[in-house]
């Protein structure tokens, strides 16, 4: 039976959130928020764990009094490992995947690490590989693997609390951790490499329930007893998951936030370049997905340099006409532009003007193009999260693609995606999403833009 109301735990990398979501239309009844901030240490830079968890706790207790809640589902950022000690206790901080540490034994780790031809995931910088994390933290702390029990994708940490029960979901692993073999469905051969398989517990579908709440709680928040507590997704899949479920492929899901993920289903076969960023995802149903990212929420924030006004018509077009362009990557670490520097054609737009956010929402666009071209996107592109209501954004991407671009409906996609693990997949609708149509006066003027953009591409390579 389909609960009525559904308390999402939504963290990802910029802020932890709390999310009721109505089962009916999978509207948001209220949302609270706190920053994501990371903790310098010791042993290392790592999350504010207990913040969140006394939030968490805050947050269900007052919206279960003024709501109602029927059922928990968990929905966090990928690239984050809990390791758990015999109590069920954090045996170490979580390591925040952005911090550098794990590079300085990548030589080391590379000798055990598996092929992408194997697990899809591409090497990474700092933690983003969870067996880069492994290796480096057992390295600097020679206790922590021993006192280490169990080890939980992130999504089951936050289940784990609630309900006593440990378990991992295949959409966290499939996510650029090195551990698991997407073609086959089951852990790599990093395991073994790691000599981990003892702490690694059940792998669950998301939408499994691994229990009621504990009765500690059932007391502090006044939930029910019974109140269940579904498995968990990675924030992208979950992002991904309503589409899925309501849209016939092929099509692709731009799920934006701190990072842009673009991911291809039913999409062109291509070989995927690990060197692009481009890598294998794992569908809530276990499939893999060709996926591509870049961290374009970040980049947003180091480009803009703060709010901004809305471009108007007048802004854009002096932008294009100017040719105002913004070259990769602002955050080089990651993306189909890795490795190289950012850089501004023509003159430079003030930092707070309209015309700065112009230009930086074509950028993001550009950059978004390319990584559905190296996926083997086909069909319709469905952007979802903040870029969603950037116009300038959505379409410079109808435009560049050549695609019919959809702007998702409502605000949290990844909130929405997790409430479904809750609900009868049956009833799930297409959503009423908009379709951006650029004025036919403008289509010429994007295309040409785009194709002036990838030509000044072409001449830095040379």
């Amino acid at each position: 039976m389909t609960p009525r109301h559904i308390a999402v735990i939504d963290i990802g990398k910029t802020n932890a959130k709390l999310v009721l979501v109505d089962a009916a239309d999978l509207s948001e009844i209220a949302v609270i928020t706190r920053p994501n901030a990371v903790r310098p240490g010791p042993p290392w830079p790592h999350f504010d764990v207990e913040g969140h968890w006394g939030f968490l706790r805050a947050g269900l207790r007052d919206l279960h009094a003024a709501h109602g809640i029927d059922a928990i589902s968990v929905t966090t950022h990928g690239a984050c490992a809990a390791l758990l000690d015999e109590k069920g206790n954090l045996a170490a901080p979580i390591l925040d995947y952005e911090h550098a540490g794990p590079d300085d034994l990548a030589r080391e780790y590379a000798a055990i690490r598996p092929p992408f031809s194997e697990t899809g995931s591409p090497k990474l910088a700092g933690g983003l590989n969870i067996g880069a994390q492994l290796y480096w933290q057992f390295r600097q702390d020679p206790t922590l693997r021993g006192r280490t029990e169990t080890i939980v994708t992130y999504p089951q940490f936050w289940a784990a609390l609630l309900t006593g029960k440990v378990a991992m979901d295949v959409t966290s692993l499939g996510c650029h951790t090195d551990l698991w073999n997407p073609h086959e469905g089951t852990f790599s051969s990093l395991v073994a490499g790691l000599e981990i398989a003892d702490k690694l517990p059940s792998v669950r579908k998301p939408w499994e329930v691994l229990g009621p709440i504990l009765p500690a709680i059932a007391t502090e928040t006044g939930l029910c007893p019974g109140t269940p507590v579904h498995c968990g997704i990675h924030d992208s899949n979950a992002s991904l998951l309503p589409y899925i479920l309501a849209h016939d492929a092929p099509f692709s899901v731009v799920s934006s936030g701190t990072w842009v993920v673009a991911m291809s289903v039913g999409g062109t076969p291509v070989a995927l370049n690990p060197d692009l960023d481009a890598l294998i995802n794992v569908t809530a149903h276990g499939t893999p997905a060709p996926s591509a990212r870049f961290m374009g929420g970040r980049e947003y924030d180091l480009a803009t340099g703060g709010p901004y006004p809305d471009p108007t018509d007048d802004d854009l077009d002096a932008v294009m006409a100017r040719q105002v362009m913004l070259l990769p990557a602002v955050v080089p670490e990651t993306g189909p532009f890795k490795g190289q520097s950012a850089t501004w054609i023509g003159p430079e737009p003030a930092v707070g003007t309209a015309r700065r956010g112009a230009a930086f929402a074509l950028y993001l666009a550009l950059v978004t193009a390319e990584c559905l071209r190296n996926i083997g996107h086909a069909g319709a592109v469905i952007v979802e999260g903040p870029f969603a209501g950037n116009t300038v954004y959505l379409e410079m991407l109808a435009a560049a693609t050549g695609s019919a671009v959809f702007s998702a409906a409502g605000v949290t996609g990844t909130s929405a995606g997790a409430a479904l693990l809750a609900c009868d997949p049956k009833t799930v609708r297409p959503s009423q999403n908009r379709r951006i149509v650029p004025p036919a006066e403008r289509v010429a003027q994007l295309q040409d833009y785009a194709q002036m953009w990838q030509t000044h591409l072409d001449q830095r390579s040379l």
